[in-house]
């Protein structure tokens, strides 16, 4: 193991020993009772299997064998999660065959941040991630399971189960993915349309043609944002029956897959050796996921997402953690919006396999973690194929067949990760360089001051744009609206870059794991709703980023500076955000909730 990285796991160790032991001792105490259907009182039991066949119930009761909670995350409008809608009868047939019996805990929901990008619905987004944890914990509550498989891939969906799962950590669980829908067109062209688009170029027929040949089947978007990053991290955790993450829904060896998801959960709780989720997810296992999403550029959601993660098992990381683990982890892969490729070509060329093991190799992630899997983290080296009607799992590759995609160790794209710590006098904030060319990682610009999106959108709608500037975007964070992501921004944005302007953007929303090639500081903490420096800034006031040292500041005098107060949102703007598209529900969320910087999470950690 390299030293640093060892060194950043001790620390993270040290900062949370009160916090893990508590939740250790907590998830002991539950394993040590009895199982549900021999601890609860007859009538509870009676109620739990009331709807199962009877040899079911004789399973469970009689011959004490697993009963497996299915979390399912299945809706049949977003095309990532409609190939679960059968998963449940493959997991009971499955689960029978081998003596055992599985029951639908419950459902979660699961929206789309590409349905709602830049409707007041994205308001929603960020919370659906704890309300997620909470349908789960709901499920799950009825305490009569012995092992649980999560079904779910995308954006705040994996974090909110794996929460979820970790608040009932005492029992093993198995993420089940479901996989990317076949390539589209390709991301540079659709990004070109939308630009196009943004400038009146191309009208709305031509945009809808150009979104719906690249968001056109089941399965995943292939670009590599939040969702396809869960999985990757779901790999490099060990939560996944290995080499699961980037294969078609429909492909015949996704049903094995699945299949042997239950086999392996039945195996894990009969096997009294088993180490719950709970333990599995430690703090070596984090920095394994830390170090999967910095070699790969990606998602941003995740330095507020693997937080909450983290601290849902007595964990507690910050950004500080993120940044200087990037300085012993290179970036290993290019893929959109990072490069070209999408994931299946990443996938082609060895995929979540092949980073896995170039990062064991340079001792920046540790070999000796529990997995799911017996075998532990090497078995995630591995990529899985069918051998007459039978998986099995050969090395990936070597070496890179394609090194504008993929790279070994000895050969990064950068010999950093792709996600940077930014701090100055405007707060802290996070930047995903990886997206961002060189030339443009340090820029100095005069601010322009929007209170929100649309009124961007009508900037450059008016020509008010065309000339070096820095889009501050504030009351953009938890507290002030949920932290929509801000995507929507993007094309205008690279319409003025691309016209040889200085552009970037500084706020404390978020712009997502599909963020382009415009430098964005993004979550600002503490955020401009909470008191936060953002608030201060005025029109005009010349800004500086510089990702190379990790710097952003409004370049004014300390006194002057010292002495702004930041601005309020009016209370039109503050009504605006809290009511209509189910708004309202979420008051109490917006209330108490953390700070972006410590997972945005609403619970009582």
């Amino acid at each position: 193991m390299k030293q640093s990285v060892i060194e950043i796991t001790q620390r993270i160790k040290e900062n949370s020993r009160p916090t893990r032991t508590a939740y250790l001792n907590r998830i002991r105490q539950m394993q040590s009772r009895l199982r549900g259907a021999d601890r609860l009182g007859c009538a509870n039991v009676a109620h739990a299997i009331a709807a199962l066949p009877k040899d079911d119930k004789l399973r469970i009761v009689e011959k004490k064998a697993p009963n497996i909670a299915i979390v399912t995350a299945y809706n049949d409008m977003l095309s990532a999660h409609k190939p679960y809608e059968k998963y449940p009868d493959i997991i009971r047939q499955a689960a029978l065959k081998l003596g055992a019996t599985a029951q639908v805990a419950g459902g979660v929901p699961a929206m789309c941040d590409g349905i709602t990008q830049g409707e007041a619905g994205m308001e929603l987004s960020l919370f659906s991630r704890d309300t997620i944890a909470m349908g789960a914990a709901i499920g799950l509550s009825h305490d009569v399971f012995d092992g649980m498989l999560m079904l779910g891939i995308c954006d705040k969906i994996v974090p909110g189960l794996l929460i979820g799962a970790l608040h009932f950590g005492h029992l093993p669980a198995i993420f089940v993915p479901a996989g990317p829908m076949a390539t589209g067109i390709d991301n540079t062209t659709k990004s070109k349309v939308r630009e196009q688009y943004a400038q009146g170029q191309v009208g709305r027929k031509e945009l809808l043609e150009s979104e719906s040949s690249a968001y056109h089947g089941e399965g995943t978007c292939t670009f590599y944002g939040t969702a396809n990053s869960n999985q990757m991290l779901m790999e490099a955790m060990g939560l996944h029956i290995p080499g699961s993450a980037f294969i078609h829904p429909h492909d015949d060896i996704r049903k094995l897959l699945t299949e042997e998801a239950v086999k392996q959960i039945i195996e894990n709780i009969e096997d009294k050796n088993t180490v719950p989720v709970g333990e599995l997810v430690n703090e070596e296992v984090i920095v394994n996921a830390m170090a999967a999403l910095l070699a790969t550029g990606g998602s941003t959601n995740h330095l507020i997402h693997w937080v909450a993660i983290a601290r849902a098992a007595g964990i507690i990381i910050d950004w500080s953690d993120f940044h200087d683990l990037a300085k012993a982890v290179p970036l290993l892969a290019s893929v959109y919006p990072n490069g070209k490729a999408d994931v299946n070509e990443f996938q082609n060329v060895g995929g979540p396999a092949f980073v896995i093991r170039e990062l064991l190799d340079l001792g920046c992630m540790y070999p000796d973690v529990t997995t799911v899997v017996k075998d532990g983290i090497s078995s995630y080296t591995q990529i899985p194929n069918v051998k007459k009607d039978q998986l099995s799992w050969s090395p990936a590759p070597k070496e890179s067949s394609d090194e504008t995609i993929i790279r070994k160790g000895d050969n990064p794209f950068s010999e950093s990760g792709g996600l940077k710590l930014l701090k100055g006098n405007i707060g802290r904030s996070v930047i995903k360089v990886s997206a961002v060319p060189e030339d443009r990682h340090i820029i100095e610009a005069p601010a322009m001051i929007f209170d929100s999106q649309e009124e961007l959108l009508k900037a450059f709608d008016d020509g008010l744009l065309e000339k070096d500037f820095i889009a501050v975007v504030r009351f953009q964070g938890p507290m002030a609206n949920g932290m929509p992501e801000l995507h929507k921004l993007t094309p205008p944005l690279s319409v003025i870059q691309n016209k040889g302007f200085k552009v970037a953007i500084v706020t404390d929303g978020r712009m997502s794991g599909a963020s382009g090639k415009v430098p964005a500081a993004i979550h600002v903490s503490p955020e401009a709703a909470a008191g936060g420096a953002i608030g201060k800034i005025k029109e005009g006031d010349v800004i500086r980023i510089n990702a190379v040292v990790g710097s952003m500041n409004v370049l004014i005098d300390e006194d002057t500076w010292t002495e702004r107060r930041p601005a309020v949102l009016s209370e039109s703007a503050k009504t605006n955000n809290s009511h209509g598209i189910g708004r309202e529900l979420f008051g109490n969320m917006r209330k108490n909730v953390l700070s972006a910087e410590e997972g945005a999470i609403t619970w009582t950690s």
